[in-house]
């Protein structure tokens, strides 16, 4: 009884949190929202008696991956209206025909590698950190890595990004030339 409550309950709080996500205009907020999002599925994992999955839940995608997040929005003005431009055609669908070639070797590898067992099988008293380990480095261990690798990519796309938007360096301007650029940016919201 107590888990079929704390299932409905903590369900409705993650499709709640997730719409504001997706539904607000203010960035902070759905950062916020995004970040209890993410925690309350970890409650998912601590009520299946997986607890070592929900702790990394917490620790990993509502720690790191929100820091990251609040790191990138410190580095893009959100209330700028973006105006992006078309790159080149042919590397675009390169990079969409290596993700959706990675995208299926990493979902096939574990349908394939049925016939994979650990060389040391977990014995019944086993912790759930050691089974989630053997299983995770043994028949997971493609699709592991192949994520790492995706998320690399990730990283230094957004890094790149990131550096394209910052073409002045105020440590190398004089002092009248900000005034001048706040002065403008001043001048374009009022305007706008």
């Amino acid at each position: 009884m107590f888990e079929a409550v704390a299932f409905y309950l903590f369900a409705f709080l993650t499709i709640a949190m997730f719409y504001i996500t997706v539904t607000t205009s203010q960035a902070l907020y759905a950062l916020t929202a995004l970040a209890a999002g993410m925690i309350f599925i970890s409650a998912f994992f601590f009520i299946l008696g997986a607890d070592f999955l929900g702790a990394i839940q917490i620790v990993v995608y509502s720690g790191a991956v929100m820091a990251l997040y609040s790191f990138g929005m410190m580095f893009f003005d959100t209330t700028r209206e973006v105006k992006e431009r078309q790159g080149n055609s042919a590397v675009v669908l390169g990079l969409s025909i290596i993700s959706a070639i990675l995208v299926v070797v990493i979902f096939a590898t574990p349908i394939i590698s049925d016939n994979i067992t650990a060389l040391y099988p977990v014995t019944e008293g086993a912790g759930n950190t050691q089974e989630v380990g053997m299983v995770l480095f043994t028949k997971y261990l493609v699709p592991f890595e192949l994520a790492a690798v995706m998320l690399l990519v990730a990283m230094v796309a957004g890094i790149v990004l990131a550096g394209k938007k910052m073409d002045l360096s105020l440590t190398l301007m004089k002092e009248h030339e900000i005034r001048m650029m706040r002065e403008e940016d001043k001048n374009k919201k009022v305007l706008s």
